[in-house]
């Protein structure tokens, strides 16, 4: 038992290297499983002497590389990734509870006061946007004077954000739908990337619209800028 529990200890330690920190992080429900699965066939391997080690070794390995597999895939394609590991759900929109998305989130108000609370929100009336993540916990966009050292404590006027800051290309692929949802086209990402000397989609990584109507961009293989 010393020596399974030995190497079933080194190989799950090996593997989990493997996998990397994405795996480890638990960022979604897909990374839960299989990490709460990873463990048990590890303590089935160490503990149960009726399984056979290479059998259980076996296991272990290719439960690996199907995780890897499909990390790969999603990486990949966006399609792939919503079927494994979901997408964000929008809660709240410009101060205003969206029903239908709670149910299809199957939260109901208290569990959604309760994830506000949890970032010190008591009020609705303080939110601008509430987005439930794959992860199963919510980010929180304030509005502008329910913010810390808020526009209101220096009595300066606060427009209300124009958009929910929203992904519109990824890795050189503009996201059609996600420009239909902020009311926006094409034409208009096209020029305001133009504008900032962008001309070809394909050679950008991660464009994002901001709050204000301004693109935050990312080009593919950018280098970080020197200290």
């Amino acid at each position: 038992m010393l020596w399974r529990s030995s190497c079933a200890f080194f190989a799950i330690l090996l593997l989990a290297r493997i996998i990397g920190k994405k795996q480890l992080s638990q960022l979604t429900f897909f990374h839960y499983v299989t990490g709460i699965t990873f463990g048990s066939i590890a303590a089935e391997i160490s503990a149960q002497v009726e399984t056979p080690f290479l059998d259980g070794l076996v296991s272990l390995i290719w439960w690996a590389l199907l995780t890897l597999l499909v990390s790969f895939i999603t990486l990949k394609s966006k399609k792939a990734r919503v079927l494994f590991d979901d997408k964000p759900t929008i809660v709240i929109q410009n101060g205003v509870i969206l029903n239908d998305n709670l149910k299809k989130a199957r939260l109901h108000t208290d569990e959604l006061a309760m994830l506000l609370r949890e970032q010190s929100i008591f009020g609705f009336d303080e939110v601008q946007f509430a987005v439930f993540e794959t992860n199963g916990e919510l980010s929180v966009l304030k509005k502008p004077l329910a913010r810390t050292a808020s526009k209101q404590d220096v009595n300066v006027s606060a427009p209300a954000p124009q958009y929910l800051p929203t992904e519109v290309v990824s890795d050189g692929k503009i996201i059609t739908k996600n420009l239909n949802d902020l009311q926006l086209t094409e034409e208009w990402l096209l020029k305001k990337l133009s504008k900032k000397n962008y001309h070809s989609v394909e050679d950008l990584y991660y464009v994002q619209v901001l709050e204000n109507g301004s693109l935050y961009i990312s080009v593919k293989n950018a280098s970080p800028p020197s200290s």
